[in-house]
């Protein structure tokens, strides 16, 4: 199997930690929550920012995305930008009537470059960090990368980490999921925790039968699975750590517009189905 790449494995980058399940909702209200806030009170003081109107007039969506992160973002054979970030930000523009214009940036500039207006939006697997949400907003996740549990289609079904006393779970050594791992093996009897180099080998344990299920990022699972077929992953998420486009703080008229479009997209199938395409 080879390995894909990770957004936390990038050297001298620390990401916010995944989320336990048990607090994925919590989380996932909180940040609705703190966006509906922060709409309503910039409405409430009657304060016409123009940020939509801007762009609207413009006719092309300005999209800031590191193009070295496949398979959300990347330059194809072709010299094109391309992955499920693109594809995205593809699918919001032309939903809004707009032209999309990706601008390739390293990963450490994303951030720069939006607070300085150079773009106007952020498309680029990026987690939902609430220590920058005095300058930036972030819409609902588009996708969670967090931790899946991957089992052998012929072997066990667990539907969560409680499921697994008694059973060999391999994990990417050092990785949230070894995290998880640990603290569940204080509490389960007979839960023996295998830490391996990378996600895929992890994985390449459960499929030659050396585990019996494997603790892996959700994008290392998804594209294995693609070519792996003996593999499935079961129950839900283990953990959450959720990708959202982000926006201006003060671009709260272009934020609101954002949020209603992905709500769209996501509602009718077109993020699922993105995600089904690249993952």
């Amino acid at each position: 199997m080879r390995a894909a790449e990770s957004r936390t494995g990038r050297p001298g980058l620390r990401l916010p930690p995944s989320v336990p399940r048990p607090l994925m909702a919590v989380l996932a209200l909180a940040l609705a929550g703190l966006a509906v806030w922060w709409l309503v009170q910039g409405i409430a003081r009657g304060e016409p920012d123009g940020s939509w109107e801007r762009v609207r007039a413009r006719g092309v969506l300005r999209i800031g995305s590191d193009l070295s992160y496949p398979p959300f973002g990347f330059v194809d054979e072709r010299g094109q930008p391309a992955g499920l970030d693109v594809d995205l930000g593809r699918a919001l523009a032309a939903r809004l009537g707009l032209r999309a214009e990706f601008v390739n940036l390293g990963y450490d500039g994303l951030y720069d470059a939006l607070y300085a207006g150079q773009v106007d939006v952020l498309i680029s697997g990026l987690v939902i960090d609430p220590l920058r949400m005095d300058d930036f907003a972030y819409t609902q996740p588009y996708f969670n990368a967090g931790q899946v549990l991957v089992v052998r289609r012929d072997g066990p079904s667990p539907q969560g980490m409680g499921d697994l006393a008694g059973l060999r779970l391999a994990v990417e050594l050092g990785s949230d999921g070894d995290v998880e791992a640990r603290r569940w093996a204080r509490r389960l009897p007979g839960l023996e925790v295998q830490p391996w180099p990378d996600p895929l080998e992890a994985l390449a344990a459960v499929e030659a039968g050396r585990a019996d299920v494997a603790l892996v990022d959700a994008i290392s699972a998804r594209t294995a699975l693609r070519d792996h077929p003996a593999l499935r992953i079961s129950g839900e998420p283990v953990t959450y750590e959720p990708y959202a486009v982000v926006v201006r703080r003060r671009d709260q008229s272009l934020f609101e517009v954002m949020e209603r479009t992905l709500s769209e997209l996501s509602a009718d199938g077109t993020v699922g189905r993105l995600a089904d395409r690249w993952l």
